[in-house]
């Protein structure tokens, strides 16, 4: 079964940069869209950024200017996502999650979409 799997959140300061990777695990033939959301402590989930398998952006616009999506190309079927996160502020820190829409398998297996497990990005001093 596939799974998203994310890597890099962590604690950094403010003004500061991280990078979030998510790979999808199975034997990938495509997916649609890949996106990034986010869930500040108290708050409901919202979206980031999402990117196409045609390279096509959306953010937020609190965020358009300081994050840039990207597809990762695994043996060409851009089954991972990275997120590059400048100029970090207090307002970021959330649990960040990996999002997949339309994913098919090698073996033809379709499943509508995927959550990751979540990562936690803390802005601080």
């Amino acid at each position: 079964q596939v799974q998203l799997v994310e890597s890099g959140g962590g604690l950094v300061q403010p003004g500061g940069s991280l990078r979030l990777s998510c790979k999808a695990n199975g034997s990938i033939y495509s997916i649609h869209d890949m996106s990034w959301y986010r869930q500040p402590p108290g708050k409901e989930r919202e979206l980031v950024a999402s990117i196409t398998s045609g390279g096509v952006t959306d953010y937020a616009d609190s965020m358009k200017d300081r994050f840039t999506i990207s597809r990762e190309n695994a043996k060409n079927t851009k089954a991972g996502v990275s997120l590059q996160m400048n100029s970090l502020k207090p307002e970021d820190t959330a649990v960040y999650y990996c999002h997949a829409r339309s994913v098919v398998t090698t073996t033809m297996e379709y499943t509508y979409e995927l959550w990751g497990q979540g990562t936690q990005v803390t802005v601080a001093s």
